[in-house]
């Protein structure tokens, strides 16, 4: 991965080189990273700028042999470490060396636009937690005590270190505060509160911003040969993350499901919060939605809640009139304007919570049923109130 094939902010670029150039390079980095902005493909090209044999001052050759490994991702001094658990192919005691090759082809063939949910299904893990377990801390101990086979940089990247499972961090502690020299340990998290104190504390803070709307416009037009208008459209409402402007251009069914389940359920909350008969409340049709939710897994439902997080704040900026911050399509500006007056700034802090709590609850498998029944007659409360 070049820089110059980056989505990333330049400034953010120059940061890097810069770092490597000036040789100030911190031997370990957390990169705290905006959802969808690249974060994973930053790592590799700086990776792989601080181990081209080539490097120019603005990137790296791409044609050395360090280069054309990093390419593949099979640098034998490049080590990835990732969520993971049992799968079809790894039955028992997983970890992220004996899952290397199915990632691999995971970031390659979706061209480093990468996220946990989609790594979830790739591995067709289904309801399962994935974690960085202490098999995965025990290979980075065994391999951070051996010398590089380049005789340069050993990197260590820890994708989604914020699914650290908490029995195993402890290993880590003394590795980072004090690695073997020309150690880079790159932890890279969209989830910063996470993460734990004790690694905060030892690591150097780099922060990767959203991708702007101009360039996510300009990428889906080169990848999906869209036209100039439907980029745009799709850039406005992705919030600089292109992982979400690819899913949308990828999957509209997904976008339209995401408003129907929406409509059906505050509709329902709406209809219930203000007595209505039975008939117009519809409660039915909500534990149905609430049924095939569950059917289609937790991290379904998962995303599920983030788009009803967003779009409690879209109609909030209605409510309050300001129409510039509606971050929406077409269709549902007009959905949602029909809501406008049962978010306010009174009840909407209240209600972005129990989302967010939901979302909690989810991630902690508590029942999904349960979850959404309760964030369905807390809803119904504060629309009143």
């Amino acid at each position: 991965m070049l820089f110059q094939d980056l989505l990333c902010d330049e400034a953010l670029k120059q940061q890097l080189i810069g770092m490597v150039q000036e040789k100030r390079i911190s031997h370990a980095q957390l990169f705290l990273s905006s959802p969808g902005a690249h974060a994973f493909a930053v790592a590799i090209a700086y990776a792989q700028y601080l181990s081209c044999e080539n490097p120019s001052e603005s990137d790296s050759c791409g044609e050395c042999s360090s280069c054309l490994m990093y390419e593949k991702l099979t640098h034998p001094d490049l080590h990835l470490i990732f969520p993971n658990t049992t799968t079809k192919t790894v039955s028992k005691d997983p970890d992220s060396e004996l899952l290397a090759a199915p990632f691999r082809e995971f970031v390659l063939e979706n061209y480093y636009h990468i996220d946990i949910d989609n790594w979830i299904a790739y591995c067709e893990a289904g309801n399962k937690q994935l974690t960085i377990n202490n098999r995965d801390c025990s290979n980075i101990l065994r391999h951070n005590s051996t010398r590089s086979y380049s005789g340069g940089y050993k990197v260590f990247i820890l994708w989604c270190a914020d699914r650290l499972y908490h029995t195993a961090a402890p290993k880590l502690l003394k590795t980072l505060e004090e690695p073997e020299p020309n150690t880079l340990f790159i932890l890279i998290t969209e989830e910063y509160e996470k993460i734990l104190s004790t690694i905060l504390s030892r690591t150097q803070l780099v922060k990767i911003p959203p991708i702007h709307k101009e360039t996510i416009a300009k990428q889906l037009i080169i990848d999906f040969n869209i036209s100039e208008q439907r980029a745009q459209d799709i850039a406005n409402i992705s919030e600089g993350d292109y992982r979400r402007a690819r899913s949308l251009v990828q999957d509209q069914a997904l976008l339209n499901e995401n408003l129907s389940y929406f409509l059906t359920f505050f509709s329902s909350v709406v209809a219930l919060a203000q007595k209505r008969a039975s008939d117009q409340i519809k409660y039915n049709e909500v534990t149905e939605m609430i049924r095939e939710l569950g059917n289609q897994g937790r991290e379904r439902s998962k995303s599920f809640l983030k788009y009803m997080l967003q779009s409690f704040r879209n109609i909030l900026m209605l409510n309050v009139g300001n129409k510039e911050g509606v971050i929406t399509t077409a269709r549902e500006l007009k959905e949602f304007e029909a809501f406008q007056s049962y978010v306010t700034v009174k009840n909407s802090g209240k209600i972005l919570d129990e989302c967010n709590k939901a979302i909690y609850h989810i991630e902690r498998n508590v029942s999904y049923n349960l979850v959404f029944n309760d964030l369905y007659f807390t809803l119904s409360q504060l629309v009143t109130s």
